[in-house]
């Protein structure tokens, strides 16, 4: 288990690093656990909140995620990447469909 005092020590490619090595021992973990072969059920846990805790610690550090490299801008800024944009509703064009196809029916059946 990782103290919070060793991880503030760590600078964020550490942070990053270490991270990394424990998401790879977490896969193997599961793979364990998954063939019966898993000995201490602890471990898993233990894993999964000191990744936990190294990310909250690195972005508290560098206001970033942990694991997402920041980019440069043109200014010298440095920020995370954005996301992509909002996915467009499917919903609301096939809600218009059928309010439209509702009223053919509804004026057909009136005449």
């Amino acid at each position: 288990m990782l103290k919070t005092d060793d991880i503030r020590a760590m600078t964020l490619d550490q942070i990053n690093d270490e991270v990394l090595k424990l998401k790879k021992e977490q896969f193997n973990l599961r793979f364990q656990r998954a063939t019966g072969q898993l000995e201490n059920t602890s471990r898993v846990r233990e894993v999964r909140r000191d990744i936990a805790r190294l990310k909250t610690i690195a972005q508290k550090k560098g206001g970033q995620k942990a694991g997402v490299p920041v980019s440069a801008s043109a200014d010298g800024s440095q920020s995370a990447p954005k996301s992509g944009a909002k996915k467009a509703s499917k919903r609301a064009p096939k809600a218009a469909a059928k309010a439209k196809s509702k009223s053919k029916a509804a004026s057909k059946s009136k005449s």
